[in-house]
């Protein structure tokens, strides 16, 4: 049955979490890119997510919870598979003839899935005109972020082979959004660990098939990958996937979908500076104008669900924060 209550939180716990899922998601694009150096997409897939999953399923185990019950690891897979496997697998492949700038726009969609899709919550959110500004200007933040990369791949360079991979893109954004909203009202009794490694170890499971069908098992040359690679997957299973995607499941427990999605419009900020820091990539103050708006509105997306009234009683805000 579905369940659109929300669990109350720390206040410091959310903001570590929300730190988690803001900075290192958005340092994946730069760890996957030094990833893929050595591993093919589909096996990297394979070997981050199973491998993160079964740490994570072991981690559980040793601390006495519940591991086997089979209600939560049947809502686990279909929320692990939604997310991981169509999520982000989508973006795996068509990062494969895409820019990535393009994708990264794209990706920045399911803040405004969450709103349309989460049908719960449509009273609240459509009514709520600060949520709505907040990610209309957002969306155009991150436009705005990338526009110069965009008018160069729109010109007569550019041909309609594009399409195929961008309607693919949204099929991925719509099953992220659909996968983190299930994973929302169809939150089981099990504990958020036990449930992020189950989605891990699916989505893993899943991927399987794919590198083996694209042969990327059987071409590897293992010794040939730089180590580089590694360290990189190292950090994409650790940082990656247990910390910020076991925070962000975490997350849509306690606070609302709408909220904890801005992740989408902060991640292309960090990964745009760690480009500068590291990759000695340029920023135009077209960009750093992108940079400003995003911030903007995550600010004004986040303020509505802060605000409490101050006529209101202690233990009516707290009934506020957790039905928002």
């Amino acid at each position: 049955m579905a369940s659109s209550s929300q669990k109350s939180a720390s206040p410091l716990l959310v903001i570590v979490a929300f730190a988690t899922v803001y900075l290192v998601w958005g340092s994946t694009y730069f760890f996957i890119k030094m990833a893929v150096d050595g591993f093919p997409p589909f096996l990297l897939g394979v070997l981050r997510f199973f491998t993160a999953g079964a740490l994570l399923l072991i981690w559980s185990a040793i601390k006495g919870e519940q591991i086997f019950v089979k209600r939560n690891m049947i809502h686990a897979a279909v929320s692990g598979f939604l997310l991981l496997v169509i999520g982000n697998g989508v973006v795996i492949w068509v990062e494969q003839t895409l820019p990535s700038a393009m994708v990264a726009i794209m990706v920045s969609s399911p803040p405004i899935w969450f709103v349309l899709l989460d049908k719960p919550n449509w009273r609240t959110n459509f009514k709520n005109k600060s949520t709505i500004i907040g990610l209309i200007i957002g969306f155009a933040g991150v436009i705005l972020l990338f526009s110069e990369q965009i008018e160069s791949m729109m010109g007569p360079a550019s041909g309609p082979s594009k399409l195929p991979g961008m309607l693919l893109l949204i099929v991925g954004t719509l099953g992220w959004a659909s996968g983190s909203l299930y994973s929302k009202h169809y939150n089981t009794q099990g504990s958020a660990a036990v449930n992020t490694a189950w989605q891990m170890l699916v989505a893993g499971i899943v991927f399987i098939p794919s590198s083996f069908f694209h042969h990327e098992v059987q071409s590897l040359n293992w010794s040939a990958i730089p180590a580089h690679s590694w360290y990189a997957l190292l950090y994409l299973i650790i940082f990656g996937s247990i910390a910020a995607f076991s925070a962000y499941v975490w997350l849509l427990q306690v606070r609302p979908a709408t909220q904890v999605g801005t992740y989408a419009y902060v991640n292309p900020v960090i990964a745009v500076i760690l480009g500068v820091l590291f990759a000695h990539e340029g920023v135009t103050l077209i960009q750093v104008a992108g940079l400003v708006v995003i911030l903007a509105s995550v600010l004004l997306i986040n303020l509505s669900k802060y605000r409490a009234s101050p006529k209101s009683s202690p233990k009516e805000r707290t009934f506020d924060l957790q039905n928002n």
